[in-house]
């Protein structure tokens, strides 16, 4: 089976508390909202959605019972692989970060590589926090997609990997933009940088925060990212000017997009080979 056309679409559907919203958008936080809007990213062309457990008011809690019900309500419909979150700026202790690795249908996991500035705060994720997560990723035998919003990560990945915390290969995620008060800016050249000491046979993606368009995300495909993301989580537009009233639109237009510059969205199946899932 020929994988090197095929990319990784995920959408992070459900805006952060307090992020302002545009008018004409609407951010889904029930979970039959959730899973309406998911279905339809699916049925676009996503493979996987990216979850934090939130309650109903899309605050972050370690309480399951929304986040549960809203997978099994996806499940009952679609095989979309489910991408639980360890991150989020919030007050919850390690084990409360990752409460989403007890629900079985997460088969992938967000680990975040280092800490960074974060707006006028600071993202904490110490190293110690790091190796908590990923053994209780190796545990409950999910793969952990690691996010990186600064340079020094790409060695800490590697550091890690040779210690026996992570396996090889590596699977990053480059998480970029806008860069004025928090990670890297969204450049092709810092793009560079960060391959530039990725391990070979790693694969790579990329989620760009507050983009006002979908380009470098194109951008990202062209140079070889075999993983794209987009959502209100990150951005409610796809084009200058352009907001999309539900995540559905941007996930058709960045389809359309990848399919211009000759590649496919992965399928479900397609992405776990990828990824090395195994359910």
């Amino acid at each position: 089976m020929n994988l090197s056309k095929k990319i990784i679409i995920t959408v992070a559907p459900v805006c952060h508390i307090g992020k302002k919203i545009p008018a004409g958008c609407k951010n889904p936080l029930t979970p039959e909202e959730i899973t309406e809007d998911v279905l339809n990213c699916a049925e676009e062309g996503a493979c996987m959605v990216h979850l934090h457990t939130r309650d109903l008011k899309g605050e972050q809690t370690f309480d399951l019972t929304v986040f549960q019900q809203t997978i099994d309500m996806i499940h009952a419909h679609s095989d979309i692989i489910i991408q639980g979150s360890t991150g989020g700026l919030s007050s919850l202790s390690l084990e409360e970060r990752c409460v989403c690795l007890n629900v079985p249908d997460v088969e992938i996991a967000s680990l975040n590589m280092g800490s960074v500035n974060f707006g006028e705060t600071v993202y904490i994720n110490t190293l110690p926090d790091i190796r908590y997560w990923a053994d209780r990723m190796k545990k409950a035998n999910v793969i952990p997609e690691m996010e990186l919003f600064d340079l020094s990560m790409v060695e800490t990945c590697t550091r890690l990997a040779d210690e026996g915390v992570l396996q090889r290969p590596l699977h990053y995620n480059f998480c970029l933009g806008p860069g004025n008060s928090s990670n890297l800016s969204a450049k092709a050249s810092v793009l560079q940088c960060l391959l530039s000491l990725a391990e070979s046979g790693s694969s790579w993606g990329l989620n760009h925060d507050a983009m006002a368009d979908q380009s470098f995300l194109a951008c990202a495909v062209g140079m070889g990212a075999n993983a794209v993301r987009v959502g209100f989580e990150d951005s409610f537009y796809y084009a200058p000017g352009k907001v999309a009233a539900n995540n559905a639109v941007l996930v058709r237009h960045l389809v359309a997009l990848i399919r211009q510059m000759g590649y496919e969205p992965a399928t479900a199946e397609e992405a776990r080979i990828m990824l090395g899932i195994k359910r």
